[in-house]
């Protein structure tokens, strides 16, 4: 647009050859340092590729406040950061919103001890990377970072419906929403519910019945899960009973003689 004007104004009142050269010269490279900084604005240089950060994920997305907070007063979050970029196992994190954590029945988080907000943090990861496609094939129940789930405490399920993917704890039921990161080593999915697990809002075990204390009578139960005991009783009874029969008879024959 202001190379116009000019060739304009040359072609008007062409200059002496000198002037026309040197004229020439400064359009050129006025041309040429515009096309360089229209070029370098369209075009940044990438930013220098650092190692994974998981809360830097979670911040770019967005909608995780609760979880981040988690992940530092935990330290689970720097645990994860210090696997990812010393291993090449992969992992894979399922992350509830902030909605999610709302959800929860209020004084849930307040409730657990700090070994118990680590293992819960746990139970959303797990120590493989896994894609959508490749949890139509995993075998149940999953492995997590909170502990075996062969014992039953930290059980983890997953089943597919065409890309759906559902998780079940035994406690509560959940659904992979989307996918927030993935780079073939570490894959976040966002989930709807909050995993809870088994071992810390399961139904508390059954207690034991008291045992009975130290010469206390027995009860009715007792005496009718005690057969030979009553059959002993019993058999005593009826020994005195002859006894008894015995002596009278010696009486009456005694008494007859006289």
């Amino acid at each position: 647009m202001v190379i116009l004007p000019i060739f304009y104004l040359i072609k008007a009142r062409p200059p002496p050859p000198a002037k026309m050269k040197q004229l020439l010269f400064y359009c050129t490279l006025f041309v040429a340092i515009l096309h360089c900084t229209k070029t370098s604005a369209q075009s940044p240089a990438p930013a220098p590729a650092g190692p994974t950060n998981i809360s830097a994920i979670l911040e770019k997305a967005g909608q995780y406040n609760t979880l981040l907070k988690l992940l530092s007063s935990t330290q689970v979050g720097d645990q994860i950061n210090t696997q990812l970029n010393n291993s090449n196992q992969g992992m894979t994190l399922f992350a509830p919103p902030d909605n999610a954590f709302s959800n929860l029945k209020s004084g849930t988080l307040n409730s657990l001890n700090d070994q118990e907000k680590v293992a819960l943090l746990q139970f959303h990861v797990l120590p493989t990377f896994l894609s959508i496609s490749q949890f139509q094939t995993v075998s149940n129940p999953l492995r997590t970072q909170a502990g075996d789930a062969s014992n039953g405490e930290f059980p983890l399920n997953v089943t597919t419906s065409g890309n759906q993917v559902n998780l079940t704890t035994g406690v509560d039921d959940a659904v992979v929403a989307n996918t927030i990161y993935t780079d073939g080593q570490l894959a976040v999915y966002q989930v709807d519910k909050v995993l809870l697990p088994l071992n810390l809002f399961g139904p508390p075990a059954p207690a034991a019945a008291p045992k009975p204390e130290k010469g206390s009578a027995p009860s009715s139960s007792d005496a009718k899960d005690s057969p030979a005991k009553a059959s002993s009783d019993s058999s005593d009874a009826m020994s005195l009973i002859r006894i008894n029969a015995w002596a009278i008879l010696a009486v009456l024959i005694v008494a007859c003689s006289l």
